[in-house]
């Protein structure tokens, strides 16, 4: 387990809050990790078993994130412990409740992540007056509905075909973590030739080697809220997405899910970053080892944050469509190219080019 004194370095993080309301029944926290570029973006997660050490390494992957994308934007993150699936009333309260406690940190802006959505940013804007990933209905764009993450995950993938020997049209692609970035990179992937074979929730794996229609896929979740009712599938248990013969594999979901212990089970050639701190470091060296070319997360899946920049600084929808393909497809050809020229990790190749975007902007603030 790390230490929170682990967790600093020279880059941050700036400030770490614990809010605690015990009559909205709220623990929660926020890692201002780093604001050299600008006032910090970084989404709001809820679920009950986040912890601080997450909250650290998440806000540091949106430091490093918002650097690569070339945002005036530093890296930030909150995490609410509780169950998102609760009573919507209570969500509410909570949500507003967390909204009042950061009022006054003014240089964090939050954003919807896992377990929280453009409604709940719309609670936090009327408590505190700042958020992005709005509803359309308050000017915003909604990352999640339009799959503005998906889509980076996309583009990402176009430029890593070229990187390695798989091409997307034909290229067989498995999903860990059917959600809102799992479902749109899967469309994405698709319209793109595509072929969906495995899918995974957290309570299963669906499989079909001849194909999943994504689509009919996603019309399964959102009516029976789960993957295993989907008609022409083969069921297994969530874990076994790890060994499904495929050529993507991409994680969607929670941070640390490739690690030592199943690493080793992937068949495929190339794996695209979708969710945040998705493999450890060692994973990610067995990888590279074994010759997976693995991108990594906020190289990858930094489409989401683009977006809520765009939106933040007034502009629409068309405008971060574009500025998620220009960015993502320029920043992600710059790290595997500086990777496969000096032979050392995505990752590492990612982190220099990150780091050398957040020292340059730092240089030039008055306190560094």
């Amino acid at each position: 387990m790390t230490t929170p004194f682990e967790l600093v370095d020279d880059l941050g993080p700036k400030s770490v809050l614990h809010v605690h309301n015990r009559a909205a029944g709220l623990k929660a926290i926020v890692v201002v990790d780093n604001t050299a570029c600008g006032p910090a973006i970084g989404g709001t997660r809820m679920a009950p078993d986040v912890s601080l050490e997450e909250c650290a390494r998440l806000a540091r992957a949106m430091t490093f994130k918002n650097a690569a994308a070339g945002l005036p934007h530093g890296g930030a993150k909150s995490v609410i412990f509780a169950d998102p699936s609760m009573p919507p009333k209570q969500r509410e309260q909570l949500v507003r409740a967390f909204a009042c406690a950061i009022a006054d940190l003014r240089d964090y802006i939050p954003g919807p992540d896992m377990g929280t959505d453009e409604t709940s940013m719309a609670w936090v804007l009327d408590e505190m007056g700042r958020a992005v990933g709005l509803p359309r209905e308050l000017g915003g764009i909604p990352l999640d509905e339009i799959g503005a993450t998906g889509f980076g995950v996309a583009i990402a993938a176009e430029v890593a075909q070229q990187y390695c020997d798989v091409e997307i049209k034909g290229a067989r692609i498995a999903i860990q973590g059917f959600g809102a970035v799992g479902t749109h990179a899967a469309l994405q992937l698709c319209r793109r030739g595509a072929i969906l074979v495995a899918a995974a929730d957290s309570r299963s794996t669906v499989i079909n080697p001849d194909g999943i229609d994504p689509e009919a896929l996603v019309r399964t979740k959102e009516t029976d809220g789960r993957l295993a009712n989907h008609p022409g599938v083969q069921v297994l248990d969530s874990a076994d997405i790890f060994g499904v013969d495929c050529d993507i594999w991409i994680p969607a979901a929670r941070p640390d899910v490739i690690n030592e212990g199943n690493v080793n089970k992937l068949k495929a050639r190339l794996v695209i970053q979708g969710a945040n701190i998705p493999a450890t470091a060692k994973a990610e060296e067995i990888m590279h080892a074994r010759g997976i070319l693995s991108v990594p997360d906020f190289i990858a899946n930094a489409g989401g944050v683009i977006c809520a920049s765009v939106e933040y600084h007034g502009g629409n929808q068309a405008h971060a469509f574009a500025d998620i393909e220009d960015k993502i497809r320029r920043n992600c050809d710059q790290v595997l190219l500086r990777a496969q020229d000096s032979g050392e990790l995505p990752r590492t190749a990612a982190v220099q080019l990150a780091e050398e975007r957040v020292r340059s902007a730092a240089a030039l603030r008055r306190w560094g």
